[in-house]
């Protein structure tokens, strides 16, 4: 089964057209603890802590506000995977944030005013022959909410787009919006629209250079692209194998087995069904072991007010789930697990079982009920096992959080998400990541 649908990607990979309104791309992404020689508990450690954090920020600002990458006061990164790519003629590479809870496209460029460390070197624009800055006039321009454009100028039209884009932690990045090729792996180049950041701030600690905006608005990557979908595939969060983005992929990708696939539909903000970038779900409830947990469906609801709903996000680590729910799921977790209980919960927010090394540990189901979709995951995709003072541990992978539900890349691991863009629907089906 796994080896069709890794078939039937790569022969959606194969088809590529040339015409730059429409172009089929594929990147690499780069996970942030890739190669950093964590352990296990480490590793688990700081996706929980990056997961809070970014939840948090979400909830800061008002609901349309994007969420960008910090730090928390361990120095833990909120970003989670990298995507790989180059700007410029001759091609320039950059390594951005995948963030699937904004729009826009940057990258730090020179000159450069305010800017955070990174390891490749600053973008320059007056090395590539293909830059141009855009105008007030634009409509990639018009599309943001923050520019310099109409201020003291009789042909407002003709002035330099200057752009500024906050996100929810308080971070901001200012600049030249302009144009470029965008040069992507397997030779697919278009030319699209970014942020050239001379003024950024905020504390960006994962070695990325911008952000790569995968929202739901008009200056997002797969907006400007033109593609009718978008898809990625994550590897396991505990190995170092790369995973994969994909853009343009056909649309009925899974269609000769049907039976592998799920699929949802995509849901919009009622309060700002225009503006909100992030891709909301409709969860209708929760299964423990044999136990539909007795959660009511508007739990999961957006309210008129757009505060509250479930999405899914690239770039959250680990689901979370409303404190009354996580609740329900904890205490459904330790009745129907024969394990005992150890000594890692110190709170009501962490679950930890005592294993036995070398041996499976038999833990309860988790399926999340969807709208025409059921999300039934292997305990690979909840439960977190590692040493402990020589002991075996697993860990339940879900925080506990707000109002809203986020679904999160842990529980993402070996499926591929396919984003229908043009129907307003999400599929899903069991892949090997790493022979994508």
């Amino acid at each position: 089964m796994h080896k069709l649908v890794v078939a039937l990607l790569l022969a959606a990979l194969a088809i590529c057209c040339g015409n730059a309104a429409a172009a089929a791309v594929r990147m690499q992404l780069m996970h942030v603890d890739a190669g950093r020689g964590l352990n296990p508990r480490e590793l688990m450690h700081r996706m929980a802590h990056r997961s809070k954090a970014r939840a948090a920020r979400f909830l800061s600002d008002e609901v349309s506000a994007p969420v960008t990458p910090g730090h928390i006061n361990d120095g833990n990164p909120y970003t989670e995977y990298l995507a790989h790519f180059a700007i410029g003629t001759p091609a320039q590479p950059v390594q951005l944030t995948l963030d699937s809870g904004s729009d826009l496209v940057w990258t730090q460029c020179r000159p450069c005013i305010t800017c955070f460390n990174q390891s490749l070197p600053l973008f320059d624009s007056s090395l590539s022959s293909t830059f141009a800055k855009l105008s007030c006039g634009s409509a990639a321009c018009q599309a943001l909410q923050s520019t310099s454009c109409g201020a003291g100028s009789s042909s407002p039209d003709n002035q330099p787009c200057v752009y500024g884009y906050g996100y929810g932690d308080g971070s901001l990045t200012l600049g030249d919006l302009a144009t470029d090729m965008f040069s992507f792996a397997g030779g697919a180049a278009v030319r699209a629209a970014f942020g050239c950041g001379h003024n950024n701030t905020g504390i960006f600690n994962s070695n990325e250079t911008g952000i790569a905006g995968f929202g739901r608005g008009p200056l997002s990557l797969p907006s400007q692209l033109k593609v009718d979908n978008f898809s990625y595939c994550f590897t396991t969060i505990s190995g170092s194998t790369p995973s994969s983005v994909l853009l343009g992929v056909p649309g009925d990708l899974f269609s000769s087995d049907p039976s592998t696939v799920q699929t949802t539909p995509l849901i919009q903000n009622p309060a700002s069904p225009s503006t909100s970038p992030l891709y909301y779900l409709s969860l209708k409830g929760i299964t423990v072991g044999s136990t539909r947990l007795p959660i009511p469906e508007s739990t999961f609801a957006l309210t008129s007010n757009g505060t509250g709903g479930a999405f899914i996000d690239s770039g959250t680590g680990i689901t979370s789930f409303p404190a009354d729910v996580y609740s329900l799921v904890h205490d459904a977790f330790i009745n129907q697990t024969s394990l005992p209980v150890h000594n890692l919960t110190a709170s009501p927010t962490t679950l930890c079982f005592a294993s036995s090394p070398g041996k499976t540990p038999n833990v309860p189901k988790l399926i999340l009920h969807f709208d025409g979709a059921t999300l039934d995951l292997p305990p690979a995709n909840y439960m977190f096992d590692f040493e402990d003072a020589g002991a075996s541990v697993i860990c339940l992978a879900i925080n506990s959080g707000d109002d809203t539900t986020i679904i999160g890349n842990f529980q993402q691991q070996n499926m591929h998400v396919l984003y229908d863009l043009a129907n307003n629907m999400l599929s899903f089906a069991p892949a090997q990541c790493d022979t994508v």
